[in-house]
C-alpha cells in the first residue's frame, strides 16, 4: 500500500466554529486546527509526508503557527514543513523517537529540516487573537514531552496521547537509551494517575475532551475509569490480557512483550514484565 494513502490521505470536519479536526490513518489519528481572529494553530504535524501544510491552508486563510502536543514521530515528524514549531522542553528526551524514525517518509527532505524549536512550558498562553490556549503541566507518563492545551473560551481540553478512548500507551517509547534505563513503571503509573486527576479537576471548565487517537471528543467519564484502572493494577484486581487486538501496535517488533489491561472504558498497554513488578503490591497511593 502507498504510505500516502495511510499517513497523508487527510480529511477534515469542523467540530464547531473555528475548530477543525484533520484525520488520517483511516480516521484513527487527529490533528487539530484552531482559528483565532489573528492566526491559526496547527496542533501536531503527523508523519512528515510534506503535504499537511498545504492541506491545512485549504481550511483557513489565517497565518499558520504550529505546536506539538508531544514529541513522538506520529505527531512531530512533519515539523519540518514549518520554519518554527512550539515544543515543550521535554522534547530532548523524546527526540530519538522522531530522528530515528525510519518511515514512512524521509523527513530530512522537508522544506525546513532544521526548523527552530521555540520552547513552551506549563503556564504559558498561546494567543491566537480573541482565542487563548493555556498550557497545563503533564508529568511523564505516555512520554516525556506532553502538555495539555486548555481552550477555556471554547471549553475544550486537548490532551494529546495522555488520554484516549481505545488505549493509552505507558510503555517506554522514547527510543532514548538514557530514558529506557531510568524507566520506572510505578512512577509512570502514578504520573498517569496525577495527569488524569488534573483533567478531572478541570472537568467543569470544558465540554470537549479531545485526544489525538481513536475518536474524539470522548466522555469525561473515561477519566474515573482510568483512575480505577491504575488502582486496580496496584491492587491486583484487574485482568492482564496478552492479546493486544490492535493491528498497528502489533507491528511493533517488541509487541510480544506487551499486554493490555482494561477497566470499564479504560485500557492501558504496557510491557508485561514491568506490570508484574507492581501488580498486586498495594502501591496505589505511592506507599512502599
Amino acid at each position: 500500500m502507498n504510505p500516502l494513502e495511510v499517513f497523508a490521505s487527510y480529511t477534515a470536519y469542523q467540530l464547531k466554529e473555528r475548530t477543525w479536526v484533520i484525520q488520517f490513518m483511516g480516521g484513527s489519528q487527529h490533528i487539530y486546527l484552531l482559528e483565532g481572529d489573528e492566526q491559526a494553530l496547527l496542533l501536531d504535524t503527523g508523519y512528515g509526508s510534506g503535504t499537511l501544510r498545504a492541506f491545512a491552508q485549504t481550511l483557513t486563510t489565517k497565518p499558520l503557527i504550529c505546536a506539538n502536543t508531544h514529541f513522538h514521530p506520529d505527531h512531530s515528524s512533519g515539523n519540518g514543513e514549518f520554519e518554527e514549531v512550539l515544543v515543550n522542553s521535554g522534547y530532548v528526551d523524546d527526540e530519538h523517537s522522531v530522528m530515528n524514525n525510519t518511515g514512512p517518509f524521509d523527513i530530512t527532505r522537508l522544506p525546513f529540516p532544521h526548523y527552530r524549536k521555540k520552547l513552551i512550558e506549563a503556564g504559558d498562553v498561546i494567543d491566537l487573537g480573541n482565542r487563548q490556549l493555556k498550557l497545563l503541566e503533564v508529568k511523564p507518563a505516555h512520554c516525556n514531552s506532553s502538555l495539555f492545551f486548555f481552550d477555556e473560551g471554547e471549553r475544550m481540553m486537548f490532551c494529546g496521547d495522555e488520554m484516549e478512548s481505545a488505549q493509552v500507551l505507558l510503555l517506554e517509547n522514547s527510543r532514548n537509551p538514557k530514558m529506557a534505563a531510568s524507566y520506572d513503571i510505578k512512577e509512570r503509573l502514578l504520573n498517569f494517575k496525577a495527569n488524569t486527576e488534573l483533567l478531572l479537576s478541570y472537568q467543569d471548565q470544558y465540554d470537549y475532551l479531545l485526544p489525538n487517537h481513536n475518536g474524539g471528543p470522548i466522555a469525561k467519564s473515561y477519566l474515573q475509569d482510568y483512575l480505577d484502572l491504575v488502582d486496580g493494577i496496584f491492587a491486583g484486581t484487574v485482568t492482564i490480557e496478552d492479546k493486544l487486538n490492535h493491528r498497528f501496535i502489533e507491528m511493533d517488533p517488541r509487541s510480544a512483550t506487551f499486554c493490555r489491561i482494561r477497566y470499564g472504558k479504560g485500557s492501558i498497554i504496557l510491557v508485561k514484565d514491568d506490570v508484574l513488578k507492581v501488580f498486586g503490591t498495594g502501591l496505589e497511593n505511592g506507599d512502599e
